[in-house]
């Protein structure tokens, strides 16, 4: 896929965690989120964290894409040590490196979707263009529409253009479908893959959904905390082949 000369999942690791423990004190309460993970993110892969609620999948997405910290275990980006990372390393990290992909969109409503695209490509070295990442995720008839003149899914399309365009070295995406119908999730599941595909972006998509994971090169299941399941789809479904 993109510029990756060998299978997705059998490249270079852009991202890798070992031993990653989350606890939290509620009260008198110690509550594990996370128990141990390990995880390597290859360049070019689609890789599905499936689990249900309150198995510890966002902890582990915040955890590798900087938005919070291990108690416990070390987390690489390429070269650079995020567990040891100040808070100004780990802004410059989320800034330049990681794009963000949420179930609510949070965009700007006073701003066209070219706006807020552009608030990403603003502060970005090598960014591509508004135009250029809205194509991508097949909006181009769109550029100056407001959010409020756009479907969920419309919006949630440029939520991922917003997080593509700066071109992160990986794309993070927590239950990016889930306020979403089906007919649409999978319009957003398409344009997914197809960044994926056509950058190269190593993306990491969480879900409690199963059916998602057919569209994944591998697959790690979370349960109680712990990865207790990783495989490979020997063949990747496409977005219009799921049923939900």
């Amino acid at each position: 896929m993109g510029a990756a000369s060998t299978a997705p999942g059998t490249g270079q690791v852009v991202l890798s965690a070992r031993g990653v423990t989350k606890r939290y004190i509620v009260g008198d309460v110690v509550v594990e989120a996370l128990r141990g993970a390990d995880l390597d993110v290859h360049e070019g892969e689609l890789l599905v964290l499936l689990g249900a609620s309150g198995s510890g999948k966002s902890t582990l997405l915040n955890i590798i894409g900087g938005l919070d910290v291990a108690t416990s275990g070390t987390v690489r980006f390429r070269d650079r040590d995020l567990t040891t990372a100040s808070e100004e390393e780990l802004t410059e990290y989320r800034r330049r490196d990681v794009g963000f992909v949420f179930q609510f969109y949070n965009l700007i409503p006073s701003l066209t979707a070219r706006e807020n695209v552009a608030l990403v490509t603003d502060i970005a070295d090598e960014p591509l263009r508004p135009e250029e990442a809205l194509d991508l995720v097949g909006l181009s008839h769109r550029l100056d529409h407001f959010p409020a003149q756009l479907s969920g899914g419309e919006q949630q399309r440029v939520a991922i253009a917003r997080a593509i365009a700066k071109r992160p070295g990986i794309l993070l995406c927590d239950e990016p479908t889930g306020a979403l119908d089906v007919h649409t999730g999978i319009i957003v599941l398409e344009a997914i893959t197809r960044v994926n595909a056509d950058l190269g972006t190593a993306t990491v998509l969480i879900t409690h959904n199963a059916a998602i994971a057919a569209m994944a090169d591998r697959v790690l299941q979370l349960a109680d905390g712990r990865l207790v399941g990783d495989r490979r789809n020997a063949v990747r479904a496409s977005a219009q082949e799921l049923e939900w």
